[in-house]
């Protein structure tokens, strides 16, 4: 069930799409954040640069941005000895965004919403490891209001594997009152890391009430539109979300580059609204220049027909690297993950 009050669907209504923005970690690498080191505590320690980000999305024309708080859970920021900061970091991470939000109206008339970035724990549930749904749900719990009080407008998970991590994340985050989106990564031969389909996902999004549904991440723009195509496939009154990496990522020396262009961009932004995604954004190494690209390409294209012939010649073939039905499972010669 839709929650009306949810103001990405005044977006929606209004132009016919919402952009969100793109990648938060692979932005702050080019002002300095380390590999390894949690970008949630920037937050309190560098919150200019956080207000950087938000604002040079904003500028690119998002209507929606997502907190610097994909990691701000308590098992998460364990790993960092910074489990008893869920509060302040999530609150936060919350105030900075609203406060872009805030100058961004002001100074330009336009509105944008604040979405509360809420990722995985980290953890397998039970049986396969030690984490239960209760405890679950406590952890999103602590996440989800702070990110509440902080003046976030829907709570926004994202890049989860498991439907029950995402039901008990959404439990979560209903109990707070604001709508609850969310969002899968299907990166493993066309699913989920724990084996969950975007047909999967869908039926269960469902059953969580939630306000989006969609699909982030995972491995090129071709892959995230095959799962926006079977997202939308199965009929739903749930608006969706394709939130895509910026190209396909690529291992160069000693790290992760995203070579997808602006150009690249504004064709699958195109392509995902003609398909039906009514929330479009991007994820790793998509930077404030893709989604103005992204934008520009949105408001000055005539929706048309989605051509799925045109999609596979601009953005190329979805899961190219899978075995070939009748057995020929000789990969390409251009693997996905090419190391240099």
């Amino acid at each position: 069930m839709l929650n009306m009050s949810n103001p990405i669907l005044s977006i929606i209504e209004t132009k016919g799409w919402c952009v969100a923005d793109g990648a938060t970690g692979s932005n702050f690498f080019g002002r300095g954040l380390e590999a390894g080191y949690p970008p949630e505590l920037w937050c309190l320690e560098r919150p200019e640069d956080v207000l950087w980000l938000h604002r040079a999305f904003l500028s690119a024309g998002s209507d929606l941005i997502l907190t610097n708080s994909f990691g701000g859970n308590a098992l998460r920021l364990k790993l960092h000895n910074a489990q008893d900061r869920v509060r302040e970091l999530n609150s936060a991470a919350a105030r900075l965004a609203r406060q872009a939000v805030t100058e961004h109206e002001d100074k330009t008339g336009r509105k944008a919403v604040v979405a509360g970035s809420i990722g995985p724990t980290g953890e397998l549930f039970e049986p396969m490891g030690a984490l239960t749904y209760a405890q679950a749900v406590d952890c999103f719990s602590e996440q989800a209001e702070a990110l509440a009080d902080g003046g976030a407008d829907v709570l926004w998970i994202e890049t989860m594997s498991a439907n029950e991590e995402v039901a008990a994340a959404a439990e979560a985050g209903q109990k707070t009152g604001l709508p609850v989106c969310a969002t899968m990564t299907f990166d493993t031969a066309k699913r989920s890391m724990m084996g969950v389909t975007p047909t999967d996902f869908a039926a269960a999004a469902e059953k969580m009430g939630l306000s989006v549904m969609g699909s982030n991440c995972g491995v090129g723009p071709a892959e995230l539109m095959h799962s926006t195509q079977e997202l939308l496939a199965v009929k739903s009154s749930i608006p969706v979300a394709a939130k895509g990496n910026c190209g396909i990522p690529e291992y160069v020396d000693g790290a992760i580059h995203y070579h997808g262009s602006p150009e690249l961009m504004a064709q699958y932004a195109v392509f995902a609204r003609d398909a039906g995604a009514t929330i479009i954004g991007g994820c790793c190494g998509t930077t404030p220049a893709h989604v103005a690209a992204m934008v520009q390409a949105l408001d000055n294209t005539p929706r048309g027909p989605f051509d799925i012939a045109a999609m596979t010649d601009a953005l190329g073939v979805a899961w190219k690297d899978l075995p070939k039905p009748g057995g020929d499972d000789k990969p390409s010669r251009r693997g996905r993950r090419r190391k240099a």
